[in-house]
């Protein structure tokens, strides 16, 4: 037997072909009316053949058993800066259910160049508590936590707790390992990505391969950015690329990026590289 606000969605949506249509707002006023989550309104409206108006432009991409599952899914985030910002900008849009950030910095006035949360009236502020503040102002019946810490090897494993995937944006190395190793510990996939001037890179990891920093020899604490610089567009097309590996593993969408994707964006020139060899 339907519940009254589950009556009240099936009799208000608008039939559009293979799905119905509902108001975004009205799930999130039955929501607040009834004491529940909003994404649990939208979970149970997208399984029943009804589309929340804000996912309407993705349904044809993800179905409605996409989004769905993308509503459920839980997520880790490490770092909320270039790459980071843009990523959570799009999960956010996209209708993650749950987001964990973590980031340990704040806005400083070279961020400004390239990192989409950062403004001259948050300098200063932390990173992952602007963010949260972007992604509730962008899509509400997202949960969201913040954890102004930096990734390590002593709170890796527990931030990971209940995810589903971890998304790499970091820009040092030990904090990179640190994380692969609790996913590995936890058998959860690992979307990472680095950048660096027109230079950007990204996979998406599974717990039974190897990271290409695995295949060789790298030292340095922080990236190739710390030379070559950190342009606007460079951590906009590589959080494009880690974005949409992690809705398309998500939402049970076959084809991962199991190759090193590198990214030249001076010559246009992209290759992939087979790192399970």
């Amino acid at each position: 037997m339907l519940k009254p606000w589950q009556k009240i969605l099936m009799d208000t949506a608008e039939k559009k072909g293979k799905y119905s249509l509902v108001s975004w707002k009205l799930c999130r006023d039955l929501a607040l009316e009834e004491g529940i989550p909003p994404r649990e309104v939208e979970i149970w409206a997208c399984r029943n053949g009804i589309c929340p108006s804000r996912y309407e432009r993705s349904i044809g991409t993800l179905g409605l058993e996409g989004q769905a599952k993308l509503l459920e899914s839980s997520v880790l985030l490490a770092g909320c800066g270039g790459l980071g910002g843009l990523i959570a900008e799009l999960l956010a849009r996209a209708g993650i259910g749950r987001i964990t950030l973590v980031d340990g910095d704040k806005f400083d006035d070279n961020n400004l160049n390239r990192q989409l949360i950062c403004t001259e009236e948050n300098i200063g502020a932390y990173k992952t508590e602007a963010t949260k503040e972007r992604i509730k102002s962008i899509n509400g019946a997202v949960e969201v936590r913040s954890h102004s810490t930096l990734i390590s090897r002593e709170n890796a494993t527990e931030l990971l707790h209940d995810m589903d995937l971890a998304i790499d944006a970091l820009d040092n190395m030990s904090a990179r390992k640190a994380l692969l190793e609790a996913c590995r510990q936890k058998g959860i996939p690992l979307v990472h990505g680095a950048i660096g001037g027109f230079w950007g890179q990204a996979m998406l990891i599974f717990p039974e391969s190897r990271a290409p920093w695995e295949l060789m020899e790298l030292e340095a604490e922080r990236g190739v950015e710390t030379e070559t610089g950190n342009p606007p567009f460079t951590p906009a097309f590589i959080a494009s690329i880690e974005a949409t590996e992690a809705i398309k593993y998500l939402a049970g969408i076959e084809a991962p990026l199991e190759d090193m994707l590198f990214c030249d964006l001076k010559s246009y020139d992209f290759q992939r590289i087979n790192t399970s060899t």
